[in-house]
């Protein structure tokens, strides 16, 4: 058996743990200074939405060396004194693309824009002219998308466990997710795309998976507590997660590997597009998943649970069980291990000189008898002379 493997037995088995419940307040202190970093981030430097979202026409163009023609093609759309073209977003895709991002432009307006970044190398320019309205409704159908599928996760997790508690620390988690995704965005400064929306709602559905494996541990090892007097419902919620916890990292390290490799690829081979933009919230979002089901919604589940007069009451009797226990075992110990008093030598007196006892004879008994020493018969007396 491997090492990892031996350790998630020994977690299944309860030999050791880590103690998630009883830490909570540690996680949730870690939780809310990223969210506090995420939030600032968004306030400070809001979030690039792409073009799909907020209007405009996209350029592109053939160059070779791209990266090293960004600032030329940048100054030739300045140069061209369209208001709208002022403030060009310039960027390289690839090994030989080049991107340019203006506000909406007239076709004559485009027209001049095109020819002002092919006097600068490029070559195949196209542009594409998309409106804000578009982009608006893409927002709307997210946010609806969103809506729908919050409202979902909580008639689902409430359906399936019958314990609205678990539905609330679901959406906890689920939020949680979602703030620090979009908190990294803003730091990265990715562009906000169609694919990014994709993103957040897959990254939603996987949060919620892991959870809901964890949950149901949770229901296992939880099921006829109150008539048990073994564990409480937090200690029992803390082995789920110890049970499940090497199962939660094999999957995240499985489902990160393959997104990795196509978020360094997206930004170092491809340079932008649709596919780092996915891949970057899949990342970031599945990483912050599988921390909210272990960190935040079991000890926030046990946290509300143990607020239950039922699960206060089960708890006082374990308490109690393991006083006795611990009470009886105290004395079954004394009992078999007695002190015994070891006297004191007593003091010898100084000068006083002390007698040598010897050792008292054996006293024979009258009935032993002496040993009587062996004689020879008469006639063999004198032959051996």
């Amino acid at each position: 058996m491997s090492k990892l493997g031996e350790i998630g037995a020994r977690l299944y088995r309860g030999d050791v743990a880590i103690d998630f419940v009883g830490r909570r307040k540690t996680w949730y202190l870690i939780s809310l200074a990223i969210l506090v970093v995420a939030i600032g981030a968004l306030l400070l430097r809001p979030l690039n939405f792409g073009i799909e979202f907020r209007g405009g026409v996209e350029f592109k163009a053939q160059i070779a060396n791209p990266s090293s023609h960004v600032k030329q093609v940048n100054d030739a759309v300045v140069d061209t004194g369209i208001e709208a073209a002022a403030n060009p977003q310039v960027v390289s895709s690839g090994q030989n693309t080049i991107r340019v991002q203006t506000e909406p432009l007239t076709p004559d307006e485009a027209n001049l824009v095109q020819d002002a970044i092919e006097d600068v190398g490029a070559t195949e320019v196209s542009k594409a002219s998309i409106g804000p309205t578009w982009g608006q409704a893409i927002a709307n159908k997210a946010l609806l998308g969103l809506s729908v599928f919050v409202v979902l996760v909580v008639l689902f997790i409430w359906a399936y466990f019958r314990e609205w508690r678990m539905s609330v620390a679901a959406i906890v988690a689920l939020a949680h997710d979602l703030l620090i995704t979009v908190g990294v965005y803003s730091l990265a400064g990715f562009e906000v795309s169609p694919a990014t929306v994709t993103g957040f709602l897959t990254i939603l559905g996987y949060s919620l998976y892991d959870t809901v494996v964890v949950f149901d541990k949770v229901r296992e090892n939880t099921r006829g507590i109150t008539a048990s007097t073994r564990r409480t419902y937090a200690e029992s919620a803390n082995l789920a997660v110890n049970q499940t916890l090497v199962r939660s990292i094999n999957t995240s390290i499985a489902a990160l590997l393959p997104v990795g490799a196509i978020l360094y690829v997206g930004v170092f081979q491809l340079g932008s597009g649709p596919l780092k933009d996915l891949a970057l919230a899949l990342f970031v979002g599945m990483a912050a998943g599988t921390y909210s089901s272990i960190f935040i919604a079991t000890p926030l589940l046990a946290q509300l649970k143990m607020r239950e007069p039922a699960m206060q009451a089960q708890a006082k009797r374990v308490a109690a069980r393991r006083s006795a226990t611990e009470r009886q075992a105290t004395r079954s110990a004394a009992v078999s291990t007695p002190d015994v008093p070891v006297a004191a030598p007593s003091p010898r007196p100084t000068g006083a000189t002390v007698a040598t006892k010897t050792a008292p004879r054996p006293v024979r008994s009258a009935t032993a008898k002496r040993t009587q020493p062996q004689r020879q018969p008469r006639s063999k007396r004198g032959k051996g002379r």
